[in-house]
């Protein structure tokens, strides 16, 4: 016999994971350049030149037993050192490699930092939309997700938040910028979010944390400004990847920042060190540990994301899509043309587009379209897109 709950998660992909092997399959039937595949947030712009030559630099002079060899479990505490001191330098904060939990990407820290958090009957809340695979993560740490509504521009519903709230309320797990509408949230949303989260606080008795998930933390445009959420919120643990600003979505590393300033921080921190044990998330990848400290101050191509953000937003604007600007990440968030977006994915899938509906994203109606791809494969899905509605009419 084996778990009924594993077995049915391991029977049935996820539907963005659904998609892009669809999409794998579909490319070897009809060719690749024929199949417009918007489906996984895969960086399609190279890593800064930096990462490439610190890994020849760390292959030419460290020993190769130390390079490939066991670190700590937390993570090689001069790796967590230099990352904190870059935090500190963007951030005027005073954070030490004891603040820091090296992981394997963002979604080991955020299982990580659930099951460090998580007492028999906890919840926690997130705002629509959110990335899907929040529910599974929070469940198998025990937990149950809650979902409140997102306002019309896409920020998390303030009032709802506040209604949702109750006293086995454990944490609210923020994602900005946002997979999948793109949507930063600004400072005065983050600032009621926080103001709400002291108030009930104090009428429950105990602490409720934010759960900051930023693997778009570096990926914004036009000068979104995106708010370091412990300086607003003190209860805040930050859960970190570089698969995204360095391109690195393959090397699964990233970090969990629990900050001192944070309630009951030492014992959280031990905590995540014991989730980490419990789930046999110790000793992230040490090579890329290193890779990491030495370009964290570092971004991919920014031009690279703006300037397919700007050719599919303009233009499917212009077919007659309703479509949600995005301010960071590099999804782009557009409402389907018929109520049911699973049914509008199957018709663009008529014409080789693979995008993502939005119903496990917590918000019916919409699909998410990822604009990480080669710049000419979204010039040559046009006329698809163009076909794709011209089918509605």
């Amino acid at each position: 016999m084996v778990s009924e709950k594993m077995f049915q998660l391991g029977s049935k992909s996820s539907v963005i994971r659904e998609t892009f092997e669809y999409g794998k399959k579909r490319a070897a039937e009809i060719g690749a350049e024929n199949v417009f595949d918007f489906s996984l947030g895969n960086p399609g712009v190279p890593a800064p030149a930096g990462v490439d030559d610190t890994i020849r630099r760390l292959l030419d002079t460290t020993p190769s037993i130390q390079l490939h060899g066991y670190t700590s479990a937390p993570g090689d505490a001069t790796v967590r050192a230099a990352i904190a001191a870059d935090l500190n330098r963007r951030f005027g904060t005073d954070y030490g490699a004891g603040d820091l939990y090296m992981t394997t990407g963002a979604a080991a820290a955020l299982s990580i930092t659930l099951r460090a958090l998580c007492c028999e009957g906890d919840e926690f809340i997130v705002p629509a939309p959110f990335f899907p695979e929040y529910r599974v993560f929070t469940e198998a740490a025990g937990g149950r997700l809650v979902v409140t509504d997102a306002a019309p521009d896409l920020q998390p519903d303030t009032a709802a938040l506040a209604a949702a709230i109750g006293p086995h309320t454990k944490a609210v797990i923020l994602n900005s910028p946002n997979n999948p509408s793109g949507a930063v949230f600004t400072r005065k949303t983050l600032t009621t979010v926080a103001g709400i989260l002291r108030d009930t606080e104090k009428r429950y008795g105990h602490p409720i944390y934010i759960l900051s998930d930023e693997p778009y933390r570096e990926i914004v445009y036009d000068g979104a400004e995106v708010a370091w959420l412990p300086s607003l919120y003190a209860d805040t643990a930050v859960c970190y990847s570089y698969s995204k600003s360095l391109s690195l979505p393959g090397e699964r590393i990233g970090y969990i920042l629990v900050p001192p300033q944070a309630a009951d921080a030492r014992r959280l921190y031990a905590a995540v060190c014991g989730a980490g044990r419990a789930l046999g998330y110790v000793c992230a990848s040490s090579l890329f540990q290193r890779v990491a400290a030495a370009n964290a101050s570092l971004t991919s191509d920014l031009d690279f994301y703006r300037r397919n953000r700007a050719l599919l937003y303009e233009n499917l604007c212009r077919m007659g899509y309703d479509c949600v600007r995005p301010d960071g990440a590099f999804y782009l968030f557009v409402r389907a043309l018929e109520p049911d977006a699973a049914a509008f994915c199957r018709r663009a899938r008529e014409h080789e587009l693979l995008l993502v509906p939005s119903d496990d994203f917590g918000l019916g109606g919409y699909v998410r379209i990822a604009y990480c791809v080669p710049t000419e494969t979204i010039r040559r899905s046009l006329p698809a897109f163009e076909a794709l509605i011209a089918s509605y009419q």
